[in-house]
């Protein structure tokens, strides 16, 4: 493989994967975005790896540079925030690398919803309460397909994670109210994980105000639903002891059964 594209994760080092991780400390051109990106995730790196920070670059230099890396026969990590696969720009850069038959592999990371939820000691699909999580965006220099507005999606009465709108939380807020009540439980998350994290917990009905005394204006994750704060919810089926599956049968074994470890390998595929 020529190029990786890496998900650095939500902010703290310490939740890259085991692979990531690897990658960038074998790889010897790091190209980085680092508006979004904290430097320490690059701390493993080779001594003498080429970093770049292409905050400032355009889609044109970015695929310029990397061009110029695999002619010469270096693998280049492309590391991104959070997934890459979720708002992460990607798409754009494969289709470039696909023209100039660039190989390419991507790389998953903790999404900034996975980190929030975790912040907050909350599960985003409870039993009884909601089984779906809808991932979406607020309409701002990037249109929204119609189909896609918020109206529309709220219907669903799923677990939502509303990223890039936090300046529009009054809209968001009266987009909602309709379809979730001014009771609904509201958390935003501003810089999940970074050291400068903080969050505010609230309702539908009062959490504009909230916002705006702590003075979020970017960077900041809209949780809503009901599982924020659940008056009530079903155990799952998961660990009931009248599920018996493949795992749990209900005639069980006299000794649990001892699972062997398999041999350590670093080789990444």
């Amino acid at each position: 493989m020529s190029v990786y594209f890496i998900g650095a994760g939500p902010g703290d080092p310490d939740l890259i994967t085991v692979k990531a991780l690897r990658l960038i400390e074998r790889c010897p051109v790091i190209l980085y975005a680092g508006s979004l990106v904290p430097e320490e995730i690059l701390q493993s790196a080779k001594a003498d790896a080429t970093i770049i920070d292409t905050a400032p670059l355009n889609l044109d230099e970015i695929i310029a540079l990397t061009k110029q890396s695999v002619d010469e026969g270096k693998e280049v990590a492309r590391v991104h925030s959070g997934d890459p696969s979720i708002y992460g720009a990607i798409g754009e850069q494969m289709r470039r690398l696909d023209e100039l038959n660039i190989r390419y592999e991507v790389v998953p990371g903790v999404t900034a919803t996975s980190a929030s939820a975790a912040w907050l000691n909350k599960e985003l699909t409870l039993s009884g309460v909601s089984q779906t999580v809808i991932m979406t965006r607020y309409a701002g220099k990037t249109p929204m397909p119609e189909r896609e507005n918020l109206k529309s999606l709220a219907q669903h009465g799923a677990t939502l994670a509303i990223h890039l709108g936090v300046t529009r939380i009054h809209k968001v807020v009266e987009d909602l109210i309709p379809f979730y009540g001014e009771d609904c439980p509201v958390a935003v998350c501003y810089r999940t994980s970074w050291p400068d994290a903080d969050k505010v917990t609230g309702t539908l009905g009062d959490i504009v105000e909230k916002v705006r005394e702590k003075k979020f204006t970017r960077t900041s994750l809209i949780l809503v639903g009901h599982v924020l704060a659940p008056d009530d919810f079903k155990d799952s089926y998961l660990y009931s002891e009248d599920q018996a599956h493949v795992y749990r049968p209900k005639n069980k074994p006299a000794t649990p059964r001892k699972v062997k470890r398999p041999e350590q390998s670093n080789e990444i595929s």
